[in-house]
């Protein structure tokens, strides 16, 4: 765990378990959130059959990405998750959404 507190940059134990709780929260709300918005989106289980499930990942991600970010402000973390989130993307190739 010092190593990845170190790696992290994060000053505490105290920080490093809402980090945590963030990343916990956030992907129970993204899977959640999604299904309501797959509906509204007309990504049905009946209509896509195999492809449901896959559909669904790709639609989770973006939500995830602004949970992340939410969650972390909201838990007064929003420095640490917002370089989180840049580090992420860059190294997807999509560093590009931020020009600096």
């Amino acid at each position: 765990m010092r190593s990845l507190k170190q790696h992290w940059g994060i000053q505490s134990n105290l920080q490093f378990a809402i980090v945590f709780i963030v990343f916990a929260i956030t992907g129970s709300a993204s899977a959640w959130v999604s299904k309501p918005f797959c509906f509204w989106l007309g990504i049905l289980k009946e209509d896509l059959d195999f492809w449901f499930t896959p559909v669904r990942l790709l639609l989770i991600f973006p939500i995830y990405q602004v949970l992340l970010v939410v969650t972390g402000f909201l838990f007064g973390q929003y420095k640490f998750f917002w370089a989180f989130e840049k580090r992420m993307l860059k190294r997807m190739g999509l560093g590009f959404i931020f020009k600096e």
